[in-house]
């Protein structure tokens, strides 16, 4: 995967760090959204809005700009559209006349949308510190010598893999090059399905939670249906007869702001709101999702609220933007919608993208500079291409 940028000239000579922190460089050996270092940029004020509009609209149709439901409501004032990361993706693929896709989100997300978008468009990321700490718990080197491990264990020719839409192109591509496919978190069930009709396991890549609440909560397996490949282990920290007696391979990667939901968070909302409706997403731990009344993806998740009846009571347990918002939109309605956590939690890479940044985004287009471009190289977007297409064809 090659990233291109072009950063504003500067009258200094700026360190490495620097630009990282500005979202003008990337650190390809890094995991992104592991850790943000520094501050936030200073909240936007009116004449930050005032600039975007004016930028927005001398683009015009030129520019199609994408708000994942994690970003903060000052981004996704100005998004076109706003959705999880492959509807989004889709939407961009929608609009083949749009020369700029400025996909707020992150990293893997402006990388599948360069996938689905036609060659003479351009994604742009508005800031490149804007990474996924999932998607960066699997590297391409990691995974080929898993798929070692597997094949020096013999089961290799028995294994179909199957990767969230939360990876990045490189392991999509591994998924399309060994006969597997995308899922998202509400094809999932769809997903394993299919990749048993392939054959006797699967490796189920990054995040384990999705893949151990799918196959336990939908499907009908076993805990111990399910091993956990640990990548920074000798083998994956496995023995060859844990790999032959397993159905599914857990890759050893979470989200880290789904991971922090406890069962003490479930417990304590319900002693302390009467009646709530407890909705998590399923990338929560499993006891967490066992203890739950409901699991969906994003969208379900939004869907449920719109159906939920009038005075009706809610702890959802994902990322704090969209709770918030989702409980100003319904507080007419007299709906109670809280946070499942005590604590604040932000995705803290979900909001590099900021009005600072997608201002400098859209007025450097505007000029007629790219910035910040997304572009996934052509080997890898035909291998990640053929998994999504397999994904996109499940019945």
């Amino acid at each position: 995967m090659r990233v291109v940028t072009t950063a504003q000239p500067l009258d200094v000579q700026p360190t490495p760090l620097a630009l990282l922190l500005l979202g003008r460089e990337a650190d390809p050996k890094s995991e992104r959204g592991v850790e943000c270092p520094g501050d936030l940029p200073a909240p936007s004020d009116p004449d930050l809005v005032a600039r975007a509009r004016a930028a927005k609209e001398k683009l015009g149709d030129k520019v199609f700009v994408l708000g994942h439901h994690y970003q903060r409501d000052e981004v996704i004032e100005f998004a076109d559209v706003t959705g999880d990361s492959f509807k989004l993706a889709r939407d961009a693929a929608a609009r083949p006349d749009a020369e700029y896709i400025v996909f707020c989100g992150v990293h893997f997300m402006a990388e599948s949308a360069d996938i689905l978008t036609g060659d003479d468009q351009q994604v742009i990321l508005p800031d490149l510190a804007a990474g996924c700490s999932m998607a960066d718990m699997a590297t391409a080197e990691q995974v080929a010598e898993c798929w070692d491990v597997l094949t020096e264990a013999g089961v290799a020719d028995q294994v179909v893999p199957v990767s969230y839409m939360n990876s990045s192109a490189d392991i999509k591509a591994f998924t399309g090059k060994h006969g597997g496919t995308i899922c998202t978190s509400s094809n999932a069930k769809r997903a394993l399905d299919w990749a048993f009709e392939q054959g006797e396991k699967v490796l189920f890549l990054p995040d384990q939670h999705l893949g151990r609440n799918t196959a336990v909560r939908d499907m009908g397996m076993s805990l111990d249906d399910c091993v956990l490949y640990n990548p920074h282990k000798p083998n994956g920290g496995l023995t060859a007869e844990q790999l032959r007696d397993a159905k599914m391979i857990l890759w050893r990667g979470h989200c880290s702001v789904h991971g922090r939901f406890s069962l003490d968070s479930v417990n304590d909302v319900r002693a302390r709101i009467p009646g709530v409706n407890v909705l998590v997403h399923p990338e929560c731990k499993h006891e967490v999702v066992a203890a739950a009344d409901y699991v969906g993806s994003t969208e379900y998740i939004i869907k449920a609220l719109e159906a939920a009846p009038r005075g009706s009571k809610w702890a959802i347990g994902t990322e704090l933007n969209l709770v918030r918002r989702l409980a100003n939109r319904f507080a007419a309605e007299d709906k109670e919608i809280v946070f499942l956590d005590k604590t604040v939690c932000f995705c803290s890479t979900m909001n590099r993208i900021d009005l600072p940044h997608l201002v400098w985004t859209l007025e450097s287009l505007a000029a007629g500079k790219v910035v910040n471009r997304i572009e996934v190289d052509r080997e890898t977007e035909s291998f990640a291409k053929l998994a999504l297409e397999r994904m996109l064809a499940l019945p």
